[in-house]
């Protein structure tokens, strides 16, 4: 039998590291309720100092559950990157929790450009403004 010594160890991650490693990524995942239970979509991203900003479809789920009728308010929604390498047993997961809002188009002007990866309507854009980032790693044996 392995010993602990012989365990992939884990690492809680600041911050910063944690921004540090999302920022070189462009598919995330963002988790919201949608009405029925909570949901989870893969988007693309880009970082934007504390928020990251991603595209949908103006008639989708996701926009539809994250607009709001409050003007100039927030829905809740999570977001997360990880990358893992199953072979060696390491890898990194970042955890995004705060408001998300619909940008309005000066904003859009001056955010971060997102590059979504599937065809069609994908003029929907949100920024997910980070209030709680969480990290780890976990380092391979």
């Amino acid at each position: 039998m392995a010993n602990s010594s012989d365990r992939p160890a884990l690492e809680e991650l600041d911050r910063a590291e944690c921004l540090r490693l999302i920022a070189g990524g462009v598919i995330g995942r963002v988790a919201f309720d949608d009405g029925e239970g909570p949901t989870v979509i893969p988007v693309n991203y880009a970082v934007d100092g504390d928020a990251v900003i991603f595209r949908t479809s103006v008639s989708g789920r996701l926009n539809r559950s994250l607009l709001t009728s409050v003007v100039g308010g927030e829905v809740r929604a999570a977001f997360q990157v990880d990358r893992i390498d199953e072979s060696d047993h390491a890898g990194w997961s970042v955890l995004l929790r705060g408001g998300a809002h619909p940008l309005s188009d000066e904003e859009k002007e001056k955010a971060a450009q997102v590059e979504p990866w599937p065809g069609g309507d994908r003029e929907a854009w949100f920024r997910l403004s980070a209030l709680e980032v969480s990290g780890r790693r976990l380092h391979g044996t």
